[in-house]
């Protein structure tokens, strides 16, 4: 009986010590899954980078779209040119002037787009964004088949006037469309991506412990850059440098960021004996996260500024639009007068 007992309290303490040390082990686990980030956390980061339908925030830079269309307006532009010099008809012929006319009627026909969005009677005629796509389509078509029909000369003052007003309405057109995509989703949900982003990640100042807890550093880093750019002073000259010189201070940032996390996971790499595959594993994700956490700084510092040139390029651009009209109804008339 007494040997009974001994046999069974040598069970017990064996079975306790190992739940001690599967406890031990799941906390040890448990602890690097927090410590360091890993695709669960990088998946959490690129779906809020996707956004949801309500919000549809997107931290993703637009800076391709807008290569590839200003690539394309050259590209139109510089076969406008070559077209004009095969010399295959003049701006006075019938070719000439029935391209004048279709490029005239295209200009026109630009102002379907505020007359959907201001008046209440058209306000129901489709979508404004579809709308928007067409008044770009007609903002490049018009002015090239303008440029083809005056061969690239100008043949008079009116003329002149005409031709050049345009070209600056359709320059401000091109310069407004590059505005008007950092700015048409709308601060809210741009505010509340970055809060989503910034939970996931772990860099709220309540969190007790954060995703980037290894290297404080980079934490405080991030911290700083956040600071000064979400809550910077307001003012033009604050504007101008976040729109132009923001995005390579950006680039610097995460460069910096990069390079004190590849030296504290290589000095934790060494002290835990981690393979090298988990080492640029772990370096890559971290790498990310700061990334699109910066992205996302970026994006919510950036949009007051865009929407104050915004309503700086309606200003500039709305004038342009009258002279171009007004000496373009002098030209018509010109040209059919004599």
């Amino acid at each position: 009986m007494i040997e009974d007992q001994a046999l069974f309290a040598a069970n017990i303490s064996v079975l306790t010590m190992a739940s001690i040390a599967t406890n031990s082990n799941e906390r040890s686990e448990n602890m690097v899954m927090h410590e360091f980030p890993d695709t669960i956390l990088v998946a959490q980061v690129r779906s809020i980078s996707r956004g949801s339908k309500d919000s549809e925030p997107s931290f993703r830079s637009s800076l391709p779209v807008d290569v590839v269309v200003y690539l394309a307006i050259a590209a139109l532009i510089f076969a406008a040119w070559r077209f004009s010099q095969l010399k295959l008809f003049d701006a006075g012929d019938d070719i000439g002037y029935w391209l004048g006319v279709a490029g005239g009627v295209t200009m026109l026909l630009l102002f379907s787009y505020p007359l959907r969005k201001h008046f209440k009677f058209a306000r129901n005629w489709g979508r404004v964004k579809w709308w928007f796509l067409v008044h770009m389509f007609l903002g490049v078509g018009g002015p090239i088949l303008i440029l083809i029909h005056s061969t690239f000369r100008v043949g008079s003052l009116n003329a002149g006037v005409a031709l050049y007003s345009m070209l600056l309405v359709a320059a401000s057109g091109v310069v407004g469309r590059f505005i008007y995509a950092r700015v048409n989703r709308g601060l809210r949900g741009e505010q509340a991506s970055l809060n989503e982003l910034r939970t996931a990640a772990g860099i709220q100042e309540e969190d007790a412990r954060s995703r980037l807890s290894f290297a404080p550093n980079v934490e405080q880093k991030l911290a700083a850059f956040e600071d000064a750019e979400v809550r910077a002073r307001s003012g033009w000259l604050t504007y101008t440098r976040q729109v132009f010189l923001l995005p390579f201070q950006q680039w610097l940032m995460y460069r910096e960021c990069g390079n004190e996390l590849r030296v504290v996971l290589y000095a934790l790499a060494k002290r835990e004996r981690w393979k090298r595959k988990d080492f640029k594993k772990r370096l890559k994700y971290s790498k990310a996260l700061v990334r699109q956490y910066l992205n996302a700084v970026t994006r919510v510092a950036q949009f007051k500024a865009y929407e104050r040139f915004f309503s700086l390029w309606h200003v500039v651009h709305i004038p342009f639009v009258y002279l171009m009209f007004i000496s373009a109804v002098v030209h018509v008339f010109a040209v059919h007068i004599y």
